[in-house]
């Protein structure tokens, strides 16, 4: 028996996120679709997180158990052969039979891009965040360092999750400014970067929703710290769209 680890990039517009729902198109349903014409066996992906509907991923890690020989270099190319064109297998290689993609994982980084300009973007309506209000970049700086290190991060978490452990450790997080290039022009976007040791259900959407509050001075930066001690999701921010968010690196 092998295992095989798979580095996944995907364009989440067309999908209902990583995970299998029912007869909703998804990243690991049609993955393992495309694995079992490959390899004439049914496998089951296990994924370094699952990633919610309309979510990006330009660095995503897969494995799976199997018993077929078939190189995994090969197996890539037949991947791609048969995947369809917004998801991308980068890489493919033999893993130890003790790795696993999510409890082997150290860290993970996810990328919010926000598109803060006056008018929208045709080509980047699925890619970014448009948002046209004007923004403090340092006021937004300034409330993101409340959030490095260790914190219950309840207030942050989406009130139906359910989950039991809700303390996590930002591990690092910043905000700052690019332009992307697209022809002849230059769109302004801002890049909201969180790493952390583990993620709570939209506890990346629902930070940046109120670092954006914080941008348009409706909430004082200084206010995170009391955020993140009341322990309740209604203080925060609301939640940003999926479409500006990227998971961009898995540490192992």
């Amino acid at each position: 028996m092998r295992n095989i680890k798979l580095e996944i990039e995907y364009d989440g517009a067309a999908y209902c996120g990583w995970q299998i729902q029912n007869y909703q198109p998804s990243i690991q349903k049609t993955i393992e679709a495309a694995l079992r014409k490959i390899l004439q066996e049914k496998v089951k992906l296990i994924a370094s997180g699952r990633t919610d509907a309309g979510v990006h991923a330009l660095f995503q890690v897969a494995n799976f158990t199997t018993g077929s020989a078939i190189p995994a270099e090969k197996l890539q190319r037949a991947l791609n052969a048969v995947l369809p064109d917004d998801i991308v297998i980068t890489r493919a290689k033999e893993a130890g039979l003790d790795f696993h993609s999510r409890f082997s994982a150290r860290s993970k980084a996810y990328q919010y891009l926000i598109l803060n300009q006056r008018y929208p973007s045709a080509f980047l309506r699925n890619r970014a965040y448009f948002y046209p209000y004007p923004l403090s970049i340092q006021l937004m700086r300034q409330a993101a360092r409340y959030l490095q290190g260790r914190h219950d991060f309840r207030s942050f978490c989406a009130s139906h999750s359910g989950a039991k452990n809700t303390i996590k450790k930002i591990k690092k997080i910043s905000v700052s400014t690019i332009r992307y290039p697209l022809y002849a022009k230059r769109y302004r976007l801002i890049a909201v970067e969180i790493e952390a040791d583990g993620f709570l259900y939209n506890m990346a959407r629902n930070i940046v929703g109120t670092l954006l509050e914080v941008g348009r001075k409706k909430i004082g930066s200084g206010s995170l710290k009391k955020i993140l001690l009341t322990k309740d999701r209604s203080s925060a921010g609301p939640t940003a769209p999926a479409n500006g968010l990227y998971l961009i690196r898995v540490n192992y």
